[in-house]
């Protein structure tokens, strides 16, 4: 099955060429084209893709004001997540921390090469975070909290993902956090990927040890979706 992409620019040149470059790969398809952010939202509504590639700098409704509306409107608990992955030009670092802190799924420049396009588009459509390699060291440092306690745990993730967080501490698996929360595994994949972004933890367990240092969860907890919470 290919992975659906709707590409979004104002310049439709650059739509053309990179609908141009996806069309070489079997497994991407390009469904639809929009020249606005507006359009990205009506665009994304009526073709349910699983990737959209979003342009940054837009009259009217900016790339990132975009990416806010179409994570908001996926809802937590939509099994078909629309993922975003922001293409700029720009070397700006404040306008792609605000389309992460916005949901986006990863940052890619424009003029990279046609290659890591396509691998970033798989990437995060399997719930992966992209970013730029000539980025991903000062944006990290960037996007990384200092996070001493519970109010900054809380204050750094969403409900839902502190929720996924208390199961990862309680020990469950990608598969059993999905079951339990009825979502799918790429989706839990994605609230996982962004946890670890937002807290600093270089991977689950670093993300589990902060969970219990901060005091966000205690070892007598009752574990999450046990009898008692069902």
């Amino acid at each position: 099955m290919s992975i659906t992409v709707l590409i979004v620019d104002d310049q439709p040149m650059v739509r053309a060429g990179i609908n141009l470059l996806l069309a070489a790969e079997e497994d991407l398809e390009v469904v639809g084209e929009a020249g606005s952010g507006d359009d990205a939202v009506t665009e994304s509504r009526r073709l349910h893709p699983d990737v959209v590639l979003m342009d940054v700098r837009m009259p009217g409704m900016d790339g990132v004001s975009a990416t806010r509306q179409l994570v908001l409107e996926n809802g937590t608990g939509a099994d078909h997540l629309v993922r975003v992955l922001i293409m700029t030009t720009f070397d700006d670092e404040d306008v792609v921390v605000d389309a992460l802190q916005a949901g986006a799924s990863g940052y890619l420049l424009k003029h990279a090469s046609p290659t890591e396009i396509a691998d970033a588009v798989r990437r995060v459509s399997q719930g992966d975070t992209w970013l730029d390699a000539t980025a991903a060291g000062r944006l990290v440092d960037r996007l990384r909290p200092r996070v001493n306690n519970q109010a900054d745990v809380t204050g750094v993730l969403s409900a839902r993902e502190q929720e996924v967080l208390r199961l990862v501490a309680a020990g469950l698996s990608n598969g059993e956090i999905r079951d339990l929360l009825v979502l799918s595994e790429a989706t839990v994949k994605t609230h996982v990927s962004r946890i670890l972004l937002k807290t600093g933890s270089r991977d689950r367990a670093a993300a589990v040890a902060l969970a219990y240092r901060s005091g966000f969860v205690h070892p007598d907890d009752p574990t999450p979706g046990g009898p008692a919470n069902r």
